[in-house]
């Protein structure tokens, strides 16, 4: 082995690329391969997301819409005749909790619920929910029933 056919370790080194603006004899001096003028020859350039040549850009010609409340709730509804089906076929008694809801599947764990008015209830039932709506509450009432605002 002599200092002239030694040879880096295989993966020590990065890149054999052409090494840029080291003389007009290297063949790559002078405009280091940028070509004349233009951004793209300058130091420093960087080109912008969404950039299209000058072109306006998508998102900029794309109208602007909608809004997104972050404070929004949104509760799971649940309708009187839901509620009349599942006393029907026995899976409800007396008494409606969440956790019953939850069971039977009608709301998620973290669900807010709220009972809605269609349909018609015959059964007197004690229903807790998050909410209610006002023809809802007034059927609940009007069959002897009795709705707790969890």
């Amino acid at each position: 082995m002599e200092l002239g056919n030694i040879k880096p370790a295989k993966g020590s080194v990065k890149s054999a690329n052409k090494r840029l603006g080291r003389g007009q004899g290297s063949g790559t001096g002078g405009t280091s391969t940028r070509g004349h003028k233009g951004a793209k020859s300058r130091s420093g350039y960087s080109k912008k997301i969404g950039f299209e040549g000058g072109q306006m850009p998508l998102q900029r010609r794309v109208p602007k819409f909608g809004f997104k409340n972050i404070n929004r709730k949104s509760y799971t509804g649940i309708n009187l005749d839901t509620l009349q089906a599942l006393v029907d076929a026995k899976k409800i008694k007396k008494e409606v909790t969440l956790e019953q809801l939850i069971a039977l599947r009608l709301a998620g764990k973290n669900d807010l619920v709220k009972i809605l008015g269609r349909g018609e209830l015959s059964a007197a039932l004690k229903i807790t929910a998050h909410k209610f709506t006002a023809t809802a509450k007034s059927a609940i009432e009007a069959a002897g029933g009795e709705a707790i605002d969890a």
